[in-house]
């Protein structure tokens, strides 16, 4: 009997501990679980403001509706929750994983890869060609909406060569700036106008010249892509390519276009590819800005017309890697510089400024100017290509941010690209025809 007992003593505290602890369990369950819904709450909040700053405009009312619903939720939560003596370790604690979401968001968005699937190369080595030459008009490129992934790889470029450039944490608001831009331009036309250039350039030669060129169209930062077209053009039996970079120098852009042509390997096909020279030594186009500063002036004496050659501008840490961008900027505008003196425009009166990167800015240029004697300022976007975000949207607002006196009448003249001007096309023309000599 004593053993019995023994046992059911022993099985009675053993169940009276067991009850206790699960008691004690669900209790301290009980206690985790707002601190468990708030952290949960936290990070996905971090992680929907990112979604909502870089998300495309179709997308970005849902992510910040989202955001806004989650942010008053945990801001509920803790409210309802928690005691007042708690609140200040609660915000604590609820901003630790807002920024966890926040951060661990932002590096899953700047590690993203734009997935391009290239066509097969299908001439085989040692292919016969069909003996003509394909002309690869290629340029920077802007996608007609916003598209992070140009602006991912130019970031990765920039981290790679040591750059400074924004913060890792704040570079979801930098997209949220451009955009912003998109919006404020309604899209970019970049792409288009090249198109247009592009079909005027192929119409600007003769049937019999056609004969011996096959043109393709290309983009860095947008589709197509120079080392897809070159493979259409193997493809298509092209026994020579030109590169035909619409680029103001040799740079970043330029070799980026080289380095995809190369890694296709298209001398193992019997293929010769030449570069043709960007234009940032054509007399040709130096003729086309003189043209469109006639035209804006009207009525106003040369000598009160001031000219601001806007130039693109790269890193200072590129300067040693990309030497010839910078120098060649500078030379392109010096050459346009001489020619406007040339024509009667004083040379005081003509002065070179930096979009990004580099001094003196936009404002410094326009303010320089103003201390001379002039009633009208042309600004012209001289390195770049045809309409983009930089030259419809960055240099406007540049120019209303310098306040200029309203007697002064200041005037945005745009890129250089101009489908319907002869100036432009002979000049990209003469790059193609140099390289078939």
């Amino acid at each position: 009997m004593y053993g019995w007992s023994l046992l059911a003593f022993n099985i009675n505290i053993l169940l009276n501990f067991k009850i206790k602890s699960r008691l004690l369990e669900v209790e301290l369950n009980m206690d985790l679980l707002p601190w468990a819904v708030m952290a949960i709450l936290s990070t996905l909040t971090g992680i929907l403001l990112v979604l909502f700053l870089v998300s495309s405009p179709l997308r970005m009312s849902f992510f910040l509706f989202l955001f806004l619903i989650l942010l008053g939720g945990a801001i509920a939560w803790a409210v309802i929750f928690f005691t007042s003596p708690q609140l200040f370790l609660v915000i604590i604690f609820g901003l630790v994983f807002f920024i966890g979401g926040f951060l661990g968001s932002t590096l899953g968005f700047l590690n993203q890869n734009e997935n391009r699937d290239l066509p097969m190369l299908t001439r085989q080595p040692g292919e016969n060609g069909l003996g003509h030459t394909a002309v690869i008009y290629f340029t920077h490129g802007e996608p007609p909406g916003y598209d992070p992934f140009p602006w991912l790889e130019t970031i990765r470029e920039f981290d790679h060569d040591n750059v400074p450039f924004i913060p890792f944490p704040f570079r979801p608001f930098f997209f949220h700036g451009i955009r912003k831009e998109y919006l404020q331009a309604g899209g970019s036309s970049h792409n288009q106008i090249h198109g247009y250039i592009f079909r005027a350039l192929q119409a600007s030669f003769s049937e019999t010249e056609k004969a011996k060129y096959r043109f393709f169209l290309a983009f860095l930062d947008s589709n197509p892509r120079p080392d897809e077209m070159v493979i259409k053009a193997i493809n298509e039996g092209a026994d020579r390519i030109i590169l035909l970079p619409i680029f103001i120098t040799i740079s970043s852009h330029t070799l980026a276009g080289q380095e995809m042509v190369a890694a296709l390997d298209p001398e193992k096909y019997g293929v010769i590819v030449k570069m043709a020279e960007p234009l940032w030594n054509s007399s040709i186009l130096r003729e086309h800005f003189i043209k469109k500063a006639e035209v804006a002036r009207g009525n106003t004496d040369r000598d009160q017309i001031g000219i601001l050659l806007v130039g693109h501008g790269q890193p200072k840490a590129w300067d040693g890697i990309y030497p010839t961008q910078t120098e060649q900027e500078n030379l392109y505008r010096d050459g346009i510089k001489q020619t406007f003196v040339s024509q009667g425009y004083k040379d005081e009166n003509i002065f070179s400024a930096w979009m990004s990167f580099k001094n003196p800015s936009i404002e410094e240029g326009l303010h320089a100017l103003t201390r001379n004697n002039i009633s009208k300022i042309l600004v012209f976007s001289a390195s770049i290509s045809a309409a983009s975000l930089h030259s419809e949207i960055d240099v406007p607002n540049a120019i209303k941010k310098a306040k200029i006196s309203r007697s002064i009448q200041v005037i945005n003249m745009g890129a250089f690209g101009d489908p319907l001007d002869p100036l432009v096309i002979n000049a990209i023309r003469e790059r193609i025809l140099s390289c078939a000599v």
